[in-house]
């Protein structure tokens, strides 16, 4: 995972973040791993959505019945 400059975050569309505050930036699957497993560490109070929008980076959770 590549680390962010703050002028790099800046430029990474609100949509690309999870969590409160462009808190978590997930624009690749390195970073919504990290973003994961933060939360996970953190207790986060808005873990599932940081979740369900990581793992929509990663490509998991999109089939339904499962």
């Amino acid at each position: 995972m590549a680390k962010l400059t703050a002028k790099a975050r800046k430029a990474i569309p609100t949509s690309k973040f999870a969590g409160p505050g462009r808190s978590y930036p997930i624009e690749d699957k390195a970073h919504a791993r990290a973003a994961k497993g933060f939360a996970a560490m953190h207790h986060a109070p808005n873990k599932a959505a940081i979740d369900r929008k990581a793992d929509k980076v990663l490509g998991k959770g999109s089939k339904r019945g499962k």
